[in-house]
């Protein structure tokens, strides 16, 4: 027979594991949702990542599941501030933007050391709004959106509703910041792309890219 820590144990991963699973089919159902028709796609504002992911990276705003095994005080949903930090019980001010989940579970397993006998952390980011890029101008849905998946300017016009009465199709651009401060300005045809003109223009987008449809 098992001890009982042993056992508690197995049930608190298989909980983890059940909890990654939900998180899966949620990412899944939004992006088939973003295979509707622009007309037919829904509002979304936040996005979601998968436990223990060692790919993603965590932003400002985003925010985080974070579980310790037995230690219910310290098992709760934190935002990540515009400063990047998170704030826990025991351990304080902890940074967090920057470091994939996997990092982040070995520092506040790391920190939490000294009060807990052997912590057990698991972190899942439960939405990502950090990653954004925004649409402006002469569609149905200016705003910001998530970016959920490898998205380029076509997908940004889709999401956002298509262009509205007027709008200048051939004269759309992508601003985006680049490492020394200044802003890139990269044309983008509407007409041609979508004849199979120019495809290049069709770029993949980056976090704090806008889309501007005059």
């Amino acid at each position: 027979m098992k001890p009982l820590r042993d056992v508690s144990r197995f049930a608190w991963i298989a909980t983890i594991f059940v909890m990654a699973i939900a998180i899966t089919a949620s990412a899944q159902s939004a992006a088939d949702a973003r295979s509707l028709p622009p007309t037919a796609q829904p509002d979304q504002t936040t996005a979601t990542a998968k436990a223990h992911d060692d790919t993603y990276t965590i932003g400002a705003d985003d925010i985080l599941a974070i579980n310790v095994w037995k230690e219910t005080e310290l098992t709760r949903s934190v935002p990540v501030r515009s400063d990047g930090k998170i704030s826990l019980p025991l351990i304080g001010e902890l940074q967090a933007s920057g470091i994939t989940p996997k990092q982040l579970e070995q520092d506040i397993a790391k920190k939490l050391a000294s009060y807990v006998s052997e912590p057990e952390v698991t972190v899942i980011v439960q939405e990502i709004k950090s990653r954004k890029f925004n649409v402006l101008g002469m569609v149905a849905r200016p705003g910001s959106f998530p970016i959920t998946h490898t998205m380029t300017v076509l997908d940004a016009i889709a999401v956002s509703g298509g262009f509205r009465d007027f709008a200048k199709q051939k004269s759309i651009y992508v601003l985006r910041l680049k490492p020394n401060g200044t802003q890139e300005r990269i044309p983008f045809n509407y007409k041609d792309v979508v004849k199979g003109k120019n495809p290049e223009q069709n770029i993949k987008l980056e976090p704090g890219d806008s889309v501007v449809v005059p």
